[in-house]
């Protein structure tokens, strides 16, 4: 089970400050919205605020490169190395019957994306300041970190799809685009792995702390470039390619003038593609994590579903490889949906009614995390009555294979406009508000 860890208990947190050195009574404990991966656990000790982050479950953390004592060494490191990182108090030991995970003092600011989003325009420099002291970390000095090597990294993905069914044409066609755009060796550097909005917390708008630093590794400082710059991590602003804040050019020259290395738009466009096949695995991963019983969290099976933002990302990134004649060629029709219903309501209606009286009745009451797993669930109410509407089947398993051994691409007829109504016809039954599906429609729906 994945909630195999009760609810972080107040005197349980009180004994672990006390070996910190910090006593004083421990209170207003709240876990914290969000988090795909890790929990929080806000607390008070004394007159001041901590942070409990540790793993949902010791399955889940178990898969994990990086262990929760390396996370918390990494996140030294780069507070030492002057990166604004959250100070470490202290890691869990088992005694503390408290899981898997550390302790840190509370940075003061806000990581919600709209606030952040919101936030005055020195924060991309500062953001792109911070990423430039990460990588001048000494990689020597986290010889503990995993290495990410562009090759091994392509074929670990090519095997995780394979075990995921390797039947998304979508996904085959990033993995095969990144077998055949390897990039050279570039210099090693510290490489955050998760640095975007969402893992930054800002305050009067300027940042105060990086955070989240799980996916930390040795590898090429252009993928943490080109991470923040995922469509998915834009949020409500699709428009700023570069972490929602700017233009890629203009973070890049922050990159440059804080200490980063040269801007490479190669590299960076193999990470920007790698980076997204990466994520979409990661969501289809959480539906077999749910399956699989080490995580039967709502928000896990939730995640899965959003598969099809990256697939629909991928083919906005690709689609230049196919012909002018295929990019111009027209849609196919959509699916088309079921007749209304008359009568007795149907299933899809029934859901409505559901989400609407939870929104209703239930909503009002609840705050905190409570009030993010509702929202979760009203989503999740919404992909299904959807489905029943219409959504035809995203995976293809001949197609998938023929796209890998390169017996099929972009300049068969047909086939992009084949795969754009694909993605389309996903992404409006799985998240019909992603900023990115109203861009692919103005540009699709009008060729």
């Amino acid at each position: 089970m994945a909630a195999d860890l009760p609810s972080p208990r107040g005197e349980a947190l009180a004994r672990v400050m006390r070996r910190a050195g910090m006593a004083g009574p421990v209170g207003a404990l709240l876990r914290l919205s969000g988090g795909a991966n890790l929990e929080s656990w806000r607390f008070s000790c004394g007159d001041e605020e901590f942070v409990l982050r540790r793993a949902p479950s010791a399955a889940w953390i178990s898969a994990r490169p990086l262990s929760m004592a390396q996370e918390a060494a990494l996140i030294r490191a780069a507070r030492a190395g002057g990166v604004p990182a959250p100070e470490v108090i202290i890691e869990l030991a088992p005694e503390d019957a408290l899981g898997i995970g550390f302790i840190m003092r509370k940075v003061p600011g806000s990581a919600d994306p709209a606030a952040v989003l919101a936030s005055t325009p020195a924060l991309a420099g500062e953001i792109a300041q911070a990423m430039a002291r990460i990588h001048a970390l000494d990689p020597a000095e986290a010889a503990f970190l995993p290495r990410l090597d562009p090759a091994e990294g392509v074929a670990g993905l090519a095997a995780q799809f394979a075990e995921a069914g390797g039947d998304r044409p979508l996904i085959a066609l990033g993995l095969a685009w990144l077998r055949a755009h390897l990039p050279p060796p570039a210099p090693v550097r510290v490489v955050h792995g998760d640095l975007r909005v969402g893992n930054v917390m800002v305050e009067a708008g300027h940042l105060t702390a990086v955070l989240d630093w799980e996916l930390g590794h040795l590898g090429d400082g252009h993928e943490d470039l080109a991470y923040g710059c995922m469509t998915v991590w834009r949020f409500s602003q699709p428009q700023n390619p570069a972490l929602g804040l700017t233009d890629i050019a203009t973070f890049a020259d922050a990159y440059e003038a804080a200490g980063g290395e040269r801007f490479d738009p190669a590299r960076f466009r193999f990470w920007l593609i790698y980076r997204t096949v990466w994520w979409a695995l990661g969501c289809l991963a959480m539906g077999q994590a749910w399956r699989g019983g080490t995580d039967r969290s709502l928000e896990r099976v939730v995640v899965a579903r959003r598969t099809g933002e990256q697939e629909l990302d991928l083919l906005l990134l690709l689609e230049a490889e196919a012909p002018e004649s295929e990019r111009s060629r027209p849609l196919p029709p959509a699916a088309p949906l079921l007749p209304a219903p008359q009568g007795e309501p149907s299933a899809a209606e029934i859901l409505t009614a559901v989400s609407e009286w939870l929104a209703a009745a239930v909503k009002p009451k609840l705050d905190g995390r409570e009030r993010f797993e509702l929202a979760v669930a009203q989503n999740a109410l919404g992909i299904v009555r959807r489905e029943l509407a219409a959504r035809p089947p995203a995976s293809d398993r001949a197609l998938a294979d023929a796209i890998l051994a390169g017996t099929t691409t972009l300049a068969e007829p047909g086939l992009l406009a084949r795969l754009r109504r694909r993605a389309l016809d996903a992404v409006t039954a799985d998240m019909p508000k992603y900023p990115a599906l109203a861009i692919a429609r103005a540009l699709w729906e009008n060729a």
